[in-house]
């Protein structure tokens, strides 16, 4: 029996406690925290990217955008730009962009494959110039988020074009992109450009006006609105006849562009049109009403000839042209009693 210890409070007399180092537990290792991994690091990159891409396309599936990408990149500043809604902007500006820019807009997903097919045979020639295939919801990716050139910029632009397929759908992408696009050296979105070049609102376009600033779209700081050249003029009368207002002679297969105006495939937009007219909506089409110009082979119209002076006193008058005997109609078969 041990001997009791007497409690005491001098801390020099209380006994030294012994633990045998062999009945010691091991005590576990500190761990790290969790949001110090390279996973959770690139896991938290990953969902900050995503809701940086997200929240943007979003919110401008309703608010109209204060600028774009390429407004920010404009070598002219300040850039000229005004937003109006869709019931603002003539319906011949709307069929107008797509009959010369993306024809097939209201039928594919975001991506004409059989112009990617195209634009790859014709490039497949070194003698061409590069030729694109960009559809109108490609555009409007590139134009409202990202830059000019590269082969970065073509897949980031991809992945933007589904989600704003999915989210904003064709009404909204085709609104996003007249207000946006480039009608000429620091000149963007189609309020702008009518403003400028014709003096009038978008809701007040005619065809050929819509024509003409469809007609720049793929070169707008080379090709002139106000001033067309001989491939504007061209083009304009060939989106006019894809609008169903061509006039005698129009041109049936778009035209090309001279090699010195070509637009490079990385920086451009162009987009092989189809050659058969397009339903730019599927609201109902809009009649063509009078022609918009007189054909240049008719013929000008005669004015009738001035009547004959009187003969003068003495002289005799002259003789009445002959009569022209009426010749019978011809006779008609009767029909068996």
């Amino acid at each position: 029996m041990n001997p009791r210890i007497e409690p005491t409070l001098d801390p020099s007399a209380a006994p030294v406690l012994r633990i045998d180092p062999e009945l010691r537990m091991a005590r576990p290792a500190p761990r790290e925290p969790a949001g110090d991994s390279p996973l959770s690091w690139i896991f938290g990159l990953l969902l900050a990217l995503i809701a940086l891409v997200l929240l943007p396309i979003v919110g401008l599936r309703w608010l109209p955008p204060p600028t774009s990408s390429y407004m920010l990149q404009s070598p002219v500043k300040p850039v000229q730009y005004r937003w109006v809604p869709a019931a603002s902007i003539a319906e011949p500006m709307r069929r107008a962009v797509v009959a010369a820019e993306d024809q097939k807009f209201w039928k594919h997903n975001g991506f004409d494959i059989d112009a990617i097919h195209k634009a790859e045979q014709y490039n497949r020639d070194p003698q061409h110039r590069r030729r694109g295939a960009s559809t109108i919801s490609q555009q409007t990716a590139k134009n409202m988020f990202l830059w000019p050139g590269g082969y970065v910029r073509k897949g980031i632009e991809a992945a933007l074009t589904v989600l704003i397929e999915k989210i904003w759908g064709k009404d909204r992408i085709l609104e996003i992109y007249l207000n946006i696009a480039e009608f000429g050296p620091g000149i963007y979105g189609v309020e702008a450009a009518a403003q400028n070049y014709f003096g009038k609102p978008a809701s007040a376009l005619t065809p050929e006006e819509a024509a003409r600033l469809a007609a720049v779209l793929p070169n707008p700081r080379h090709w002139s609105v106000r001033d067309p050249g001989a491939y504007v003029q061209a083009r304009t009368a060939w989106i006019m006849g894809q609008m169903g207002y061509g006039a005698p002679g129009a041109p049936q297969e778009e035209p090309e562009p001279p090699a010195s105006e070509m637009p490079d495939a990385d920086d451009a937009d162009e987009a092989p049109a189809a050659a058969a007219p397009v339903a730019a909506a599927p609201a109902p089409p809009i009649p063509p009403t009078a022609p918009l110009s007189a054909p240049a082979d008719a013929a000008p119209s005669q004015a009738p000839p001035p009547p004959a002076a009187p003969p003068a006193q003495g002289e005799n008058p002259p003789p009445a042209p002959a009569a022209v005997p009426e010749t019978p109609p011809p006779a008609t078969a009767q029909p068996p009693q």
